[in-house]
């Protein structure tokens, strides 16, 4: 993604490494980017290789553009062509792949047909020669690593499914997972997929209240946690907050632990140690260990997104809606195949960490986990971690990249990083200066970053980029396969090329939500509601002359200024364009004179130290760029900046505490006290 320039007349330069010539109107009325560079082109060898161009082949098209238009205009036809692709195995089969009847909020996809995700992740590469690679490697922030195969994987999750089976779960039951990325936390998600039970991953890091509040929405039975995990160094107490938010879910009727830390520690009488979970699943009959005969459209996993707009919302999936989504962008966009290395730094609690897992899974491919912080105990950790473990896809979030460009240009050049063949990043908006550091420093130019985004309620992307298109600085070459994707005026019209509008989908598409979990009208509201039979996702967009698009921010965050609308991503890019400033937010509050006057938040880059001076600095470069009256009226500078795990800044709290209003949820925070420090700010 990419937070843009702002809305002014004039063509004007950003002083950053790599400056990008951007011309533009306001808002309300034309934004056109000129002149932005192709930074990547795919080499005729790279083009030749692809999954995509694979695909391409089998189904008799000769561009992408032609194979966009039909995956559109026919869904059922590429959802078809797609689950070929796949090699997914229905039995039985389907009678009707999409079926509208209920209207287009909630089709019913693959209907009649038998589908269970484990067996479609695992169990089907049993006899052939792909059972003996790597499914998983896994390396904890202590050292250690551990690989397991596609054979090995299959028999942890057999014994798993048939412990849990011992311990009365069973189909339909929904089971928390608060757990670090780690082996166990891949078999827990495929071990409750086998049974038919339903997974309900939360963040590692959650607080008690945070945990405790979704399994009680979805009456869970069990939990898995574990002993702790490290961090920098130190040991996280995750068993303390996992055994108290069972204990305040009634519901809960066991919690399975497992010895991360290799503590010693009495467990209560009614918890079950994971080591005495997989014997018992081990020694069951053979009838516990059978893989339950679950259909496409059971319910597989209930997602909770963060909360950036209120309270956190359960998103329901069913076993052929995110798997097959997710193994699809991921083949398609970051170019995954049989035995490719593919690592993302995320957790299970953000949807990329069950996207890793069934995506790559379905695929074929080795998911390559490191269980850590990605700069300690050095802050090459990341790209010593890339080289000894032959990583091809590397998927990261800008946050990260912004703190890693920091370390240093040299350290990526000490690894050995020939195997890796593309970046991929999503979460957030990219800012140029560290979009470049990547692509140059580390990518030497020659590597694409395949830029993602959609989210949890799409099981996926609507924007992708992909091997055979070339790529701009911070934007998407091109919406995902199957997804029809508009840029839609108020009055619900598309948008003519370079203009701002709604970023929007017209049709269904298979890994869309099937609703919020027992909030049917919230879910309607949410993205339904403001033109019939089409989803409003909630963004800002525009595509340029090109056909490229950038993601412009989040709709519900603008603002208008002076009269004027303004997206708080194109202030807050020019914030962080200066060097001494590492992260920015900005939001609106009320002013007698412009009606919304902007308030900014900063983090010092550790080369700079707050003077006076300095915001009057960053206050003058606004005003260059977009206008004195553009200009935020106050900047404080701050320890944090209020954002989910995710990396996804919570202007929402952000606002609401330093006017002294109730921030409302706060359970996906990474950093609860920056919201105190905020709100004392906003009491002075």
């Amino acid at each position: 993604m990419i937070t843009t320039k702002p809305p002014s007349e004039h063509i004007t330069r950003i002083p950053i490494e790599r400056s990008l010539v951007i011309r533009f109107r306001p808002m309300s009325e034309t934004n056109v980017l000129e002149n932005q560079p192709i930074a990547w082109r795919p080499s005729e060898e790279v083009i030749e290789k692809a999954q995509l161009t694979r695909f391409m082949k089998q189904v008799g098209v000769t561009s992408f553009d032609e194979l966009h238009k039909k995956s559109v205009e026919d869904v059922a036809w590429f959802t078809s062509e797609t689950l070929k692709f796949l090699e997914i195995d229905l039995n039985p089969g389907y009678k009707t792949l999409l079926d509208t009847q209920s209207g287009v909020e909630f089709p019913k996809w693959l209907e009649g047909a038998g589908f269970n995700a484990a067996r479609q992740c695992v169990t089907r590469w049993m006899g052939r020669p792909m059972a003996d690679q790597p499914a998983v490697i896994w390396e904890a922030e202590e050292g250690s690593v551990r690989t397991l195969t596609y054979e090995a994987l299959e028999t942890e999750v057999e014994a798993c499914a048939a412990g849990l089976r011992v311990n009365g779960i069973r189909k339909g039951d929904a089971v928390g997972i608060h757990l670090p990325m780690m082996c166990e936390t891949v078999v827990a998600l495929i071990a409750l997929a086998r049974i038919g039970a339903i997974a309900v991953p939360v963040f590692s890091g959650y607080g008690v209240d945070a945990i405790a509040s979704r399994l009680n929405a979805v009456e869970a039975k069990a939990l898995i946690t574990c002993d702790g995990f490290p961090r920098r160094g130190k040991a996280v107490d995750a068993f303390s907050v996992g055994a108290e938010a069972a204990r305040r879910s009634p519901s809960v009727q066991k919690v399975f632990v497992v010895r991360r830390l290799g503590s010693s520690t009495d467990l209560p009488t009614d918890f079950v140690e994971w080591e005495r979970l997989m014997t018992d699943g081990a020694e069951a009959d053979e009838r516990l260990k059978a893989i339950e005969e679950t259909s496409a459209e059971d319910p597989l996993i209930i997602l909770y997104t963060s909360g950036t707009t209120g309270k956190p919302k359960g998103i329901a999936h069913t076993h052929s809606s995110f798997p097959i989504k997710a193994a699809q962008d991921m083949a398609f966009g970051t170019d995954v195949g049989k035995c490719t290395r593919i690592s993302w730094v995320t957790d299970i609690g953000w949807m990329m960490g069950p996207w890793l897992i069934y995506g790559s899974l379905i695929l074929g491919g080795t998911i390559v986990i490191y269980d850590g912080a990605p700069d300690f105990p050095e802050a090459d950790r990341i790209w010593d971690f890339c080289a000894r473990h032959r990583v091809e896809i590397l998927g990261i979030s800008p946050t990260l990249i912004r703190a890693l460009a920091t370390k240093g240009d040299d350290l990526p050049k000490k690894h050995d990083l020939s195997f890796l063949r593309a970046f991929a990043s999503t979460g957030e908006p990219w800012n140029p200066a560290p979009w470049w550091w990547l692509f140059e420093k580390v990518g030497d130019s020659k590597l694409p970053i395949i830029n993602y985004s959609g989210g949890t309620e799409i099981a996926g992307g609507i924007l992708m980029g992909n091997p055979l298109l070339p790529i701009k600085p911070c934007s998407f070459p091109a919406p995902c396969l199957g997804m029809a994707a508009e840029i839609l005026d108020e009055k619900g019209d598309p948008s003519p090329d370079g203009s701002v509008g709604e970023l929007a989908i017209t049709k269904p598409w298979i890994g869309m939500a099937r609703g919020f979990w027992k909030e049917r009208e919230r879910y309607i509201e949410t993205y339904w509601s403001r033109f019939p039979g089409i989803w409003v996702h909630g963004d800002w967009a525009m595509k340029d002359g090109d056909g490229h698009w950038f993601i412009l921010g989040r709709s519900d965050d603008t603002l208008k200024v002076a009269g004027k609308r303004v997206g708080p991503a194109e202030v807050e890019s020019l914030l962080v364009a200066h060097e001494g400033v590492a992260e920015a937010a900005v939001i609106g509050v009320p002013d007698e004179i412009k009606g919304t006057a902007m308030v900014a938040f900063c983090v010092l880059t550790d080369v700079c130290d707050e003077t006076l001076d300095l915001e009057s600095e960053l206050k003058a470069l606004v005003a260059k760029d977009m206008g004195k009256p553009l200009s935020p009226s106050k900047i404080h500078f701050v320890n944090a900046i209020p954002k989910t795990r995710n990396a996804k800044v919570m202007r929402r709290v952000i606002r609401a505490a330093y006017l002294g209003e109730d921030a409302g949820d706060l359970s996906a925070l990474e950093n609860p006290s920056a919201v105190e420090e905020i709100r004392r700010l906003g009491q002075n």
